[in-house]
């Protein structure tokens, strides 16, 4: 499945923002949506995932609060809401789908990746 990520931007420390998956041509049906962000120097770390059939959905614990994950069925869409950014959240923020359904901490639990999003915060 291709995957479009779109929704980044500048936006004001203490704001928030909120980021689109997108699947061309296929519907998430049977798979796992994740959130991955990355910034200079540091590895690809999981934000969160959810599993299209169930809604099941599991946060890095570093990341409990400030965001969530949910899916518009009706658009196909999985959507990422960042609240409260901070400095320290501005990374590129990329979307990617397991196929297999159940997702996971690793980004080698995913086949497909979507293009990288950039959310820049201002102070």
């Amino acid at each position: 499945v291709q995957l479009q990520a779109s929704g980044g931007g500048l936006v004001q420390a203490g704001g928030s923002l909120r980021l689109s998956c997108a699947a061309s041509g296929r519907s998430f049906r049977n798979y796992a949506i994740g959130w991955f962000r990355q910034v200079p120097g540091k590895e690809r770390e999981l934000v969160t995932f959810i599993r299209w059939k169930t809604g099941y959905t599991i946060y890095s614990d570093f990341y409990k609060g400030q965001f969530r994950i949910s899916a518009d069925r009706a658009k196909n869409l999985v959507y990422l809401q960042i609240t409260n950014v901070q400095p320290e959240d501005a990374a590129i923020y990329i979307c990617a789908a397991d196929q297999n359904g159940l997702g996971g901490q690793s980004p080698t639990a995913y086949e497909s990746w979507g293009q990288e999003t950039l959310v820049t915060v201002s102070s």
